[in-house]
C-alpha cells in the first residue's frame, strides 16, 4: 500500500492545503474549507484504487464531497471494470479533514493543516460525529499513563518516564469552558499549558516527536479527529487514548444528538455497545497497514505553511508509515503557472 499510494497522498494533501490557503486570513473559515474539500477529492478520483470515506466531511449534514460512505478513486468510477484489474484491486478505508482548523485559516493564525488516514477497509474505526475525551504522549510513556487517570498522576508518570521533572513538561489543552478545572489541576501539578483554540491533531502528533517541546495533549475534542490522531499515533509508537463522550452536559459547547439518551440510542443503532469503552491507538486505527498524512496549511509546531512566490508555492508536508516505520518530511515546489519566475529556496 505504502509504495503504490504514499506519494499520492501527499499531492492529495498538498492540493487541499494550497487552495486553502489562498483563503487564509480573509475571515471566510466555510470557504476555506469548501476549497480544500474539492481539492482533495478531486486529486483522490485520480488515484488508482477504490476508496471509502469512513470520516469525512460530516456524519449527518448532507455534505456533497467527501461524505460518510462516499467512494473516491478510478476504481470507483462507473468504467471501473475498464481499467481496473479486480485481483490489483486497493481498496482503503479513508479518513479526512482536509482543513483542520478552519478558524485557525480563516484569522490567519497557526497550526492548521490538510490531513488524512488511510488503511486496509475495515482499518479505521468509523467514529460518530461526537465528541471525545483523548490523551496523548510520547513513545517513552506509552501503556504507563492512562486517560482514567487524573491529570496530576500522568504528568508525575510522564517525568518518570521521560527522566524530566514536571516543571519541565508542556501540556496543550483546547481553549474551552469544559476544561477549566483541568487546566487549574495541570498548574497546581507544576506542568506549563499551552492553549490552542482549535486544531488537535497537530497536538497530538506533535507528542510523538522529540523537539517540540509538547509532552501531552488533555482534554475532550472531536472525536473523528481523535481517529486521525490515533492512526498518526500508531505509527510513531506514541501513547494515545480516546473515549466517547456523549453527554451533553459534559462537552458544554454544543454535540449532536438533543440528549444523553438520544446519543446513546444513536451509538447502539451503530454497533457501540460500551458507549464507556476507551479504545487505544491499535483499537481506532487497527489496519495490518495505515498511512497518515498532512500538509500545513498555516505555520505549525511540525510544519511550515504554505508559501506562494510568483509563479508557485511551497509546502511542506508529513507521511507516516506503520508498514516501512518510518516519518518523512516532504518539501515540495509546485509551480502553478505555465511561466514561473525563478525559483526561491528562501
Amino acid at each position: 500500500m505504502e509504495s503504490t499510494l504514499g506519494l499520492e497522498i501527499i499531492e492529495v494533501v498538498e492540493q487541499a492545503a494550497i487552495a486553502s490557503a489562498k483563503w487564509m486570513g480573509k475571515g471566510e473559515k466555510n470557504t476555506a474549507d469548501e476549497v480544500a474539500v474539492e481539492a482533495m477529492r478531486e486529486r483522490m478520483n485520480k488515484i488508482h484504487m477504490r476508496g471509502r470515506i469512513v470520516i469525512g466531511e460530516g456524519e449527518r449534514d448532507d455534505a456533497p464531497m467527501l461524505y460518510i460512505g462516499e467512494e473516491v478513486g478510478i476504481c470507483s468510477q462507473p468504467n471501473a471494470s475498464d481499467v481496473c484489474n479486480p485481483e490489483e484491486l486497493i481498496e482503503i478505508d479513508i479518513a479526512v479533514d482536509p482543513c483542520e482548523g478552519t478558524n485557525l485559516v480563516a484569522y490567519g493564525q497557526n497550526g492548521s493543516m490538510a490531513v488524512l488516514a488511510i488503511s486496509e477497509k475495515g482499518g479505521l474505526f468509523a467514529a460518530p460525529d461526537f465528541y471525545m475525551k483523548k490523551l496523548a504522549a510520547p513513545p517513552a510513556a506509552k501503556n504507563h499513563v492512562d486517560i482514567n487517570k487524573s491529570a496530576t498522576e500522568n504528568l508525575k508518570i510522564i517525568s518518570d518516564c521521560m527522566d524530566r521533572s514536571v516543571e519541565e513538561l508542556v501540556v496543550v489543552v483546547m481553549d474551552r469552558p469544559r476544561h477549566k478545572e483541568l487546566i487549574q489541576e495541570i498548574r497546581n501539578a507544576g506542568a506549563r499549558v499551552r492553549l490552542i483554540s482549535d486544531g488537535d491533531v497537530s497536538a497530538a502528533i506533535s507528542c510523538g516527536f522529540t523537539g517540540t517541546n509538547i509532552h501531552a495533549l488533555m482534554g475532550i475534542g472531536a472525536a473523528p479527529e481523535g481517529v486521525i490522531s490515533a492512526a498518526a499515533m500508531r505509527c510513531l509508537g506514541g501513547h494515545f487514548q480516546g473515549q466517547l463522550i456523549y453527554d451533553p452536559a459534559i462537552v458544554k459547547t454544543g454535540l449532536i444528538g438533543e440528549s444523553k439518551e438520544n446519543n446513546l440510542e444513536r451509538l447502539k443503532s451503530m454497533g457501540i455497545e460500551d458507549p464507556d469503552r476507551v479504545y487505544n491507538a491499535e483499537e481506532l486505527a487497527c489496519g495490518e497497514t495505515v498511512l497518515f498524512a498532512a500538509c500545513g496549511i498555516t505555520p505549525g509546531t511540525l510544519m511550515e505553511g504554505v508559501r506562494f512566490f510568483g509563479g508557485g508555492a511551497r509546502t511542506q508536508s508529513l507521511v507516516i508509515s506503520s508498514q516501512s516505520q518510518t516519518a518523512r518530511f516532504v518539501d515540495t515546489i509546485h509551480l502553478l503557472d505555465k511561466k514561473p519566475k525563478s525559483i526561491s529556496l528562501h
